[in-house]
């Protein structure tokens, strides 16, 4: 992460995006019917390919692969649950 970028991919903007989480065809259509289905927006995209590219990273992956977005759609949609649940309780 920090040979790549000199900064955590939390602070990744669009343009280190582009340039560092490159995905291949297949995953980047994945990713876009997983965004399309939950209604999520653009903002959530980046988050979910910093969230990922984190993941790659710490299993030593050079590229984003599809298990890495899937485990970081899985945290956005836990996320979201504990959410509703905590609004709910209050």
């Amino acid at each position: 992460m920090w040979q790549r970028g000199g900064m955590s991919n939390a602070l990744l903007g669009s343009r280190e995006i582009e340039a560092y989480c490159p995905l291949q065809k297949e995953d980047a259509e994945f990713l876009e019917n997983a965004l399309h289905r939950l209604g999520l927006s653009i903002r959530a995209y980046h988050r979910i390919i910093k969230v990922a590219r984190t993941i790659a990273d710490l299993e030593g992956c050079e590229q984003i692969a599809r298990p890495h977005l899937a485990e970081a759609l899985g945290y956005r949609a836990m996320d979201r649950l504990l959410k509703q649940l905590t609004a709910q309780a209050v």
